[in-house]
């Protein structure tokens, strides 16, 4: 493999996956992915192992994999996201240390696009979570729901009966098997549950928000949502490329 340079590596420490990313100060250039239950000195080594690059980002919500994460960058300049850091956003939050790495950079990520109305990110994760920031630019707080996948599992292994299912948009609301039954349980009423939070903050913030969605299941779940606008399958880590340049001006 040819050897790719750049600043930064991105790293996004979540409970089922961690991401990396190599970004210069303007853009990200590439992408690579292990599952958080894999990460060591040695799986970290080895999936970066033709990057160079000079300062780390590092956002976990998984605090057992943090000293690996930084004993694994050899003595390289790094930064843990938390709210003590500089974010290019306002934290009105009543207990700030609670707010998770990623939803923090979440917020950082869309921080420059808030103008006259108030920003919803929903991430589509483990769990599904909706973080909102305000017109000053300002998080203000959240909503977090159970993810996809954990609520499917949750049947599987809590019933004798209900088999594990792949998730996918259902051929038709009634389902003719218990397998169809499940998935249209599982795509109609995840949008059912998106849409009324949606609603809820919306009518707590008295007016309408601009949503963007991120996450393994966004796409998959936006797709003619006509509440969600948009979605960017890397917010997350544009979030990360912004509290990089923050954190280590020129």
């Amino acid at each position: 493999m040819a050897i790719q340079s750049a600043e930064f590596l991105l790293i996004n420490n979540n409970n089922t996956r961690t991401k990396f990313a190599l970004s210069t100060r303007q853009e990200l250039l590439e992408h690579r992915a292990i599952e958080t239950t894999d990460v060591s000195e040695e799986s970290v080594a080895g999936i970066t192992e033709n990057w160079q690059y000079e300062k780390v980002i590092l956002a976990s919500v998984v605090p057992s994999n943090i000293p690996v994460l930084v004993k694994s960058q050899a003595g390289r300049p790094c930064i843990r996201v938390n709210h003590e850091i500089e974010l290019g956003i306002m934290i009105d939050f009543p207990s700030p240390e609670s707010v998770g790495a990623d939803r923090l950079a979440n917020a950082a990520a869309v921080a420059g696009d808030v103008d006259k109305k108030p920003l919803i990110v929903v991430d589509f994760g483990t769990a599904v979570t909706f973080d909102i920031v305000d017109t000053r630019p300002a998080y203000v707080g959240g909503v977090i729901a159970p993810g996809l996948e954990s609520m499917t599992r949750y049947l599987h292994e809590r019933t004798a009966l209900l088999p594990r299912i792949e998730i996918k948009k259902p051929d038709s609301a009634i389902g003719k098997s218990t397998e169809q039954a499940m998935l249209s349980g599982a795509f109609h009423g995840y949008r059912g549950l998106v849409i009324e939070i949606i609603n809820q903050i919306g009518a707590e913030l008295g007016s309408r928000a601009k949503v963007v969605a991120t996450g393994g299941y966004a796409d998959l779940i936006s797709r003619n949502l006509s509440a969600i606008e948009s979605v960017d399958p890397f917010l997350t880590m544009q979030g990360l490329r912004k509290i990089a340049n923050l954190n280590f001006p020129i």
